[in-house]
């Protein structure tokens, strides 16, 4: 979800939060899962447009940061957060998007295997 979104959510009373020392917006991890999952389970996406149906859960808003193409594929780049992302296309689903650096995009990834590894335990 988008920073947008957890701040309309703090606006609007849904999730609580705290103000740093410095001003910045606290979010505990816990409330925000537990929100995260009564959106999930009440069907929202406020990253969704309206209307659309799809059945890929991992949306990932980033920009387009570079494109490679020859005369059938493209290579798109994506930085999504602190992650680069990178995905493979026919040049024609490239071109007809308009994938270009700048571009605001979506990665969505659908996957039957995700390796979650812990970081740190709580």
């Amino acid at each position: 979800m988008s920073v947008d979104t957890v701040r309309r959510w703090a606006d609007s009373g849904r999730l609580r939060t705290a103000r740093s020392a410095g001003g910045q917006r606290l979010v505990d991890g816990a409330d925000l899962a537990r929100l995260a999952t009564e959106v999930a389970a009440d069907g929202e996406d406020p990253e969704r447009r309206p209307g659309s149906a799809l059945s890929a859960r991992n949306r990932l808003r980033g920009i387009v940061t570079r494109v490679t193409t020859d005369t059938v594929m493209a290579q798109v780049e994506l930085q999504v957060g602190r992650h680069r992302m990178v995905s493979l296309m026919s040049r024609e689903a490239a071109d007809e998007l308009g994938l270009a650096p700048g571009v605001l995009a979506v990665a969505m990834v659908k996957s039957t295997n995700v390796v979650v590894e812990v970081i740190e335990s709580p």
